[in-house]
Order: C-alpha cells, then structure tokens, then sequence
C-alpha cells in the first residue's frame, strides 16, 4: 500500500467529486471540521485495502471547507474512497470516525456491494474490506446519438409507475434469467409500454441505495434508502463493470425516449441511508454530520421528519447544493425529463426542522434554469403531519393529489357523502388548487401507487395483510378504503369476480376522463395482487414482481385499459390547460353536471350517482360519462345531440370483454332517451355523426 504524494498536485475546489480530465483526475470533497483527510485509491472493486493512500495536506488541498487535489495520469474506472478524522463528539453534532471508508457525496458509480456489511459500518472498528467505494466516471464519454429529454407538456402525459428490478424480474417476463430485473431487461420490454399508450415511466428510486436497510431476513425492494444522489443503482444492472451501470442506464433512457416514453425519477431528498444514531456510517456522517443532517437539541439523536431514522438538511446551503448538482446532473448528462420528490415537505423545514415559507432549496428548483423544461413532482407531505397539498411553494411544481385517490375510492366503494368532492377530483380539484392561472394537469392524479394495494387488492381486501414483512402487520395505511366485494382475499364466487372486475374498469375510466394527469400502477391493468400486503417496500420476491402470466389471462381487462388510454389521449377536452367552465353553453371548453336527469345533479349525502357532459366545441367533441356506484341500476336521460348525430356507447363497465370498449370507429349507436345503467357500473358514450364518417 503506497502513500506517496509526490505526483500529486492542488487540484481546484470545482466541480464536487471526481473529475476525469485529459491529464488525470481532480478530487474535490466537503468537510467544515475534519482536522485530517485521506483519498484511498483501491486497485479492484473488491480489493479488501487500497492501493495507495494520498493524505490531503491543509495548506495545498484545502480552501476554506473543501478539500481538493489533482492526481495525474489516472482516469475512468479508478476506483476510491475517503477517510476523514476529527473530533467525534455527538452531543456537538460531531461523528467523525478515522476507521471507517466513506463514500463521495458525488460519486457517479458505487462499487463493492460484493463484500458490503452495513453492521460493519454500525460498529466500532475497521471497515475498510466490506466499505462501498466511488468509481471516476468520465460523464462526457457517451454517444447520445442526438437524444434529448422529451419536454412534453403535462396535458399530454400519463404517467406509469414502475419498478425498475420488479417489471422483468419474474421469470415469466420472456427476459433472458441473466437480464431480467435490470435496465436492460426494461428496454426489451419497451414495446409493451408502447402498446399500452403511456407517456412516461415514474421509475421508484434508482439512485445508488442501501438493499441491506431493512430488518434481518428481507430485502430493501423499494429503494427509499439512497447513499448516493448521482449513481445508478448498481443492482440493476445487466453491466457490472465499473461504469457499466452509468451507461446502462443511458441506454434505458436513450431507447425509452426513441419510443417518445418520458423518464421521471423518483429521488429521496429528505433522508438517507445512514437512519438514526444507531446507524452506519457510510458518507455523510463522516465527512460533516451537523451539516448534512437536521438534528435535535441534544446533537446526539435525529430528527425523523422522514420516518426513515434521519431527515436531510435540505436548507443547508451545501446540503441543498448537492440536492440541485444532482438533478441538475441527471438531465444534463443522464437526459432525465423529470423528478418526483418523495416526501417533499422536508424540503420545506428549516435547519431546525420548522416549517419555512419560503424555503431556500425549494425555491432554487423553482428557478434553476436547467431544470425549466423539467418536470417537478411533490409528494406535498411528510411523515411528521407537515400536509401541503393545495399550498407547495412556487408556480411549477405538480403534486400528487392525495385526496383524490381518497374520494375515488370511497366514491367506488359506496361511501355515502363523497358526490361534491368527486365532482371536484373529476374537475382537476379547484377547491384545493383554488390559482386561477394554476393549470389542472399539475395534479397528478392517482387512485394506486407503490405505496399501498394494487388496484386488484383494493377490490379485493377489507384489510391489510402484511404478515410478510415482520412486523405482525403494524406497518402499512389502515384507512385504505377498500372492499372486497363480499369476501377477503381469493374467491371462485362468480358474482364476486364478476363485481371486483367492474369495479377495476370503473377506477380507470374515472381516472382517465378526470381532468389532470392520471398515472397509473404498474400491473394494475393485468391485475397484479400483492395478497392483500399494502406495504411491500421490503418484499422482493414474486408477490411485488409484475405478474408477466396476468397479459393473457386477463386480456380482456388490458384491452379495456389499452382502448380507454388511447381514446382519452386523442381528445383535445382531455388536454386543457385550464379548469373547465361549468355551463350549459360555451364555444369555450366546458362540463355539465346531471343526475338521472339532465341538469339535476343530486348533491346530497345519500347519492351514489352522478353524471357530466364534457364538450369542446371547436374541436367537435361531445361526451357524456355516467357513474353509478349504487347498488342498483338506474335509467339515466341522456342530452340531445346536433343533427345528423348521434350517441355512441364507448364505454359500459357491465358488459364482458370486447362489449365493455369500443373505438369511436366501430362504437354501437345508442338512439334510447334513457340509458340503464346496471349497478355499480360505468358509462362513456360520445356524439357523432349517424353516417359514421370515422
């Protein structure tokens, strides 16, 4: 092990991390209190020491807190590290730890994960064979062949949340067993996205994390656990070279754009991997924990605003300097079109942890330039009871709309009292987004995500069953506002396989003619079921994969979806930029509200059902939608059409596989004043022309 300094040179204070030049390469890392620093240059991923040890000498390699130097003659796949030693005094916020290896902040590949032990990291002692170490990534050596990000507009999205490992891992993906659950697996499988009709894949995170954060026994799955903000998962990668997973995952995103499928990414800027004071020291805790990490008054323990163990203090001006290096990087040079911020009212807290109204990190976002044509996505709450939908900062950002998953689903389910907020959720939710400029499509609407039942076991489960994932069932939402249609869980009742059946068809075509941007689950329209568990964030195993059998055995129901998804994306009164007008006549685009008969919405606490014309008259769209979530049928008046035209039956959620869908193309004619609409059920019809010029 060498530790000659003798080549080694100053090196400059920018950019952050390791910088691949034509001589060599340029270190630059953060630490205010650090007395000593050392750069480990290892010879392997899995070298159990390194190769050569460079001590960083204050007066050459430091200005001000950051520590730099330049090492000629070394370049991509170089793999490092750092030591940094200092005081270790919790209660000062100080946890400094000569013995252990920490990974770069800014790394752009992980490597090690081979021989990686997270209670290593907990313990007291040398950690340096089982520690994760950087790898220098030239981020310019890389054929794009043209690609840029996508930039379309929000009123032209659907959005498909997706696992990246969970979408090929089964083996009955048709994914070679040595591709599957990787970037790479994911491109083949692109054709399928295409033939769906989404828009754009909401990848949960792919951001470097920690698999092994979970209790003894399972597997972080999710990947809200990130140890670093610029790498790729290197688990997800087909290519396990040193940089393989950097430009595999570039060629994800090259091929999805080429299919014209947006890339959003999930990122976790509001804690990390390292948990609470009883976690390992991986990076941040070692290098400046106090500035790194929102603490109590007694510096030794953690605020949990994220209930993750730690909160990152995204309102440090350093901390919040890597939060936009990070995205800024990933739609530079990983060509990213979008983020969603998971709990992002952390974002919002202060250095302390209060709430700000005019958060510094939030508003950077807000204006940074490169991120302009980005899209920005807030999860607008945190676990600690900060809830911000309606009210998250700035004039850009599109949050997830909580309630309306909350109203849908008690509205499907029967729940009296919940008409005046569907008709609310169906509108792009004015009440709670109340900006008269504020376009609908920043809602992104969402009856199913990751977090919670699939959308077969919200029709299927009264109750959570999260048996699986040790904790007897305390983990996971209560209030699901399920129903299992008459029995928990697996059922061969075909009056109950027939209901839950309709009740899935009458989520997505409430979802899909809302106004807002819909965005669905992965394998909801194949009916992927976890068993009732609503919570699998630790479960990587065929009870989260996608279900790759469900495509033909539920055919019919993926036809539905593939039809409603295109007939709904080619409709100008799907794509409004502002809240409809509620008129009986407009050239402008408008809504109707009826109940079973015209003009008389029945608003009370008892009603079940409701009906809306949708119009656009310059583009000559003219559509009426029926719900009824009572547990009868009813006879609903239909409105008169122009002449020469007539309604055609889209939709109707009560008939079988093919009735329940039709194109405009080939839609039957409905002539009848009144529609039956049988219980429970659905209706879409739109008005045309009785010759059928289509």
């Amino acid at each position: 092990m060498g530790s000659s300094n003798q080549d080694i040179l100053p090196g400059k204070t920018f950019p952050l991390g390791a910088t691949v030049t034509p001589e060599g390469v340029n270190f630059c890392i953060y630490s205010k209190n650090a007395k000593a620093l050392e750069l480990l240059l290892f010879n392997a991923p899995d070298a159990p020491q390194p190769d050569r040890v460079i001590k960083f000498h204050p007066k050459e390699h430091k200005s001000h807190h950051y520590w730099h130097l330049f090492i000629p003659g070394i370049g991509a796949g170089q793999i490092y590290a750092y030591r940094a030693y200092g005081p270790f005094d919790p209660e000062r916020g100080m946890r400094f730890d000569g013995e252990k290896v920490l990974l770069d902040p800014y790394s752009l590949a992980v490597v090690g994960w081979e021989n990686y032990s997270r209670l290593a990291a907990c313990l007291p002692g040398d950690n340096c064979a089982t520690a994760l170490r950087g790898v220098v990534v030239d981020s310019k050596a890389y054929d794009w062949e043209g690609d840029t990000p996508l930039h379309r507009p929000y009123s032209q999205t659907l959005i498909y949340e997706l696992h990246v490992g969970g979408f090929t891992r089964n083996s009955n993906s048709g994914i070679s067993p040595e591709k599957r659950g990787t970037y790479a697996g994911l491109i083949e499988k692109i054709p399928y996205l295409q033939e769906l009709g989404i828009t754009a894949v909401e990848l949960l995170p792919v951001h470097e994390f920690d698999e092994q954060d979970v209790r003894p026994g399972l597997k972080n799955y999710w990947g809200y656990s990130t140890i670093a903000f610029f790498a790729p998962h290197r688990a997800y990668s087909y290519n396990q070279s040193p940089t393989g997973p950097v430009d595999e995952f570039r060629d994800m995103v090259k091929a999805l754009h080429k299919a014209g499928i947006e890339v959003i990414l999930d990122v976790v800027f509001n804690h990390t991997a390292e948990g609470s004071e009883q976690g390992p020291t991986l990076s941040f805790k070692g290098l400046e924990n106090s500035a790194y990490y929102i603490l109590e008054e007694n510096q030794s323990f953690y605020s949990n605003y994220s209930g993750c163990g730690n909160t990152l203090k995204g309102n440090n001006d350093v901390v919040g300097r890597m939060i936009i290096d990070s995205l800024e990087y990933w739609v530079s040079e990983m060509h990213i079109d979008g983020f969603r911020f998971d709990l992002a009212s952390v974002l919002s807290r202060s250095q302390s942890g209060h709430p700000l109204t005019d958060p510094p990190v939030l508003w950077a976002i807000e204006s940074n330039p490169i991120l302009a044509n980005t899209k920005v996505i807030a999860e607008a709450w945190d676990a600690a009871g900060l809830y911000q939908v309606g009210s998250f900062i700035g004039d850009r950002f599109a949050e997830w709309n909580g309630p309306y998953r909350d109203e849908v689903r008690r509205f499907v389910k029967g729940t009296p009292g919940t008409i005046v907020r569907l008709a609310a959720r169906i509108m792009g939710s004015p009440d709670i987004y109340p900006q008269p400029d504020r376009e609908p499509n920043r809602s992104i609407n969402f009856i199913t995500c990751h977090d919670g039942f699939t959308l077969n076991d919200l029709v299927s489960y009264n109750e959570k069953h999260n048996e699986a994932n040790n904790e007897e069932s305390r983990d996971g939402a209560n209030d699901n506002f399920s129903w299992n249609c008459g029995e928990e869980g697996e059922t061969d009742d075909p009056e109950i396989l027939a209901l839950r059946l309709r009740q899935i068809k009458n989520f997505f075509t409430i979802i899909l003619t809302s106004q807002g941007t819909p965005m669905l689950l992965m394998g909801d329209e194949v009916r992927r079921s976890q068993q009732g568990n609503n919570n699998s964030y630790c479960q990587d195993s065929e009870l989260s994969w996608f279900d790759w059998s469900g495509v033909e055995k539920h055919s019919g129901l993926l036809r539905f979806v593939k039809g409603l998804i295109k007939f709904s994306q080619s409709l100008e009164i799907f794509q409004q930029e502002k809240i409809l007008t509620v008129t009986f006549g407009s050239q402008e685009p408008h809504i109707i509200w009826h109940g079973v008969s015209l003009g008389e919405p029945d608003w009370g606490i008892d009603s079940h059902a409701l009906a809306f014309t949708l119009r656009h008259p310059k583009a000559g769209e003219n559509l009426h939608i029926i719900l009824n979530a009572y547990w009868e049928p009813l006879e609903f008046e239909l409105p008169p059409v122009g002449k020469d035209e007539t309604w055609y039956r889209i939709v109707d959620t009560s008939l079988a596989s093919p009735d329940d869908f039709y194109p405009l193309e080939t839609a039957p004619i409905f002539t009848e004043r009144l529609y039956p609409v049988e219980a429970r059920s659905a209706v879409v019809l739109m008005a045309g022309y009785s010759n059928r010029k289509y």
